[in-house]
C-alpha cells in the first residue's frame, strides 16, 4: 500500500513514515510491517501520541510535513491508491459467513474511502511544493485542526492512564479509564478500536467490559460517515 506510494514519490523528494497505532507494541504490529516489506520508516506508537500531538482520531490518517518541518496538513483521512485488505473483502461472499460477522463486514464495505482526489492533491504537493494549492498556511492548518477542550484533555489522560493500567496487569483499572476516555471524546475511534481489540479481538464486536462497540457505533454514525470527507478542494493559488 504505502510502500507503493512511496516508490513512486520518493525519487521525487517524498519521504513516508508509517506508524502503527498499538498499545502492545512490536508483536502486535510486526507481522503487518513485516509483510509490507517497507523501505520507508515504520514506527509503532504504543502511547497513542499521534493522537495528542496531532488530532488524529482514526485510521489511516495522515499529516503533511514539508521540508522545513512545517506543518502544511493537518490530521485527515489518507486512503492509498490500492488497498489489499479492501481489495479482499469486496470478494467476499457474505452470505456464506455467520450473521454476526456478515454484519460487520457489510457495514466495512460502505466505508468512504477517497482515495483518488488525496493522491491527486499529495502528487501535486510533491511536484510543486509550497506552490501547491493543497499546502495550507499556518492559518489554514490551524483552523482546520482538531480543538482540544477540557473534555478531550481528560480523555487523553485517562486513555494514558489505561494504557499504563494495561501494561502493568491491571485489567480492570485499565477498563475503567478507558469507558472514561471513550466518554470524553466519543468520537475518536483509535482509542475505542484499542480498547475494544483487547476484549473482543479483530472484530471487536459486542461485549459486556465497553458502553458500544464498533458495528454499533458505525450504525449509529452510518458508515458513510466513519471518516470525515476530504477538503481537497484546490486553496488559493500562490
Amino acid at each position: 500500500m504505502w510502500q507503493e506510494v512511496r516508490s513512486e514519490l520518493h525519487p521525487q523528494g517524498l519521504e513516508i513514515v508509517t506508524v502503527a497505532l498499538d498499545v502492545e507494541g512490536a508483536d502486535a504490529a510486526r507481522q503487518f510491517i513485516e509483510a509490507a516489506k517497507p523501505e520507508h520508516p515504520s514506527l509503532i506508537d504504543q502511547a497513542h501520541v499521534l493522537d495528542e500531538l496531532f488530532g488524529v482520531v482514526n485510521v489511516p490518517n495522515s499529516v503533511w510535513i514539508d521540508e522545513t518541518g512545517t506543518l502544511v496538513r493537518p490530521a485527515e483521512p489518507a486512503h492509498p491508491p490500492r488497498s489489499p485488505i479492501m481489495e479482499q473483502l469486496g470478494s467476499i461472499d457474505l452470505s456464506t459467513l455467520p450473521p454476526d460477522l456478515a454484519d460487520v463486514l457489510g457495514e466495512a464495505k460502505k466505508i468512504r474511502s477517497e482515495s483518488e482526489p488525496y493522491m491527486h492533491a499529495l502528487r501535486d504537493w510533491v511536484a510543486r511544493g509550497a506552490e501547491s494549492p493543497y499546502a495550507l498556511s499556518p492559518d489554514e492548518v490551524v483552523a482546520r485542526s482538531h480543538p482540544r477542550p477540557l473534555d478531550v484533555a481528560a480523555a487523553a489522560a485517562h486513555f494514558e492512564l489505561g494504557q499504563h493500567l494495561h501494561r502493568a496487569g491491571s485489567i480492570e483499572g485499565a477498563q475503567a479509564h478507558f469507558r472514561q476516555a471513550h466518554r470524553g471524546q466519543p468520537d475518536n475511534w483509535t482509542y475505542k478500536r484499542q480498547a475494544w481489540n483487547f476484549v473482543s479481538p479483530v472484530v471487536q464486536g459486542p461485549n459486556d467490559v465497553y458502553d458500544s462497540c464498533w458495528i454499533d457505533d458505525v450504525k449509529k454514525v452510518g458508515a458513510e460517515n466513519y471518516y470525515p470527507a476530504l477538503e481537497m478542494e484546490p486553496r488559493r493559488p500562490r
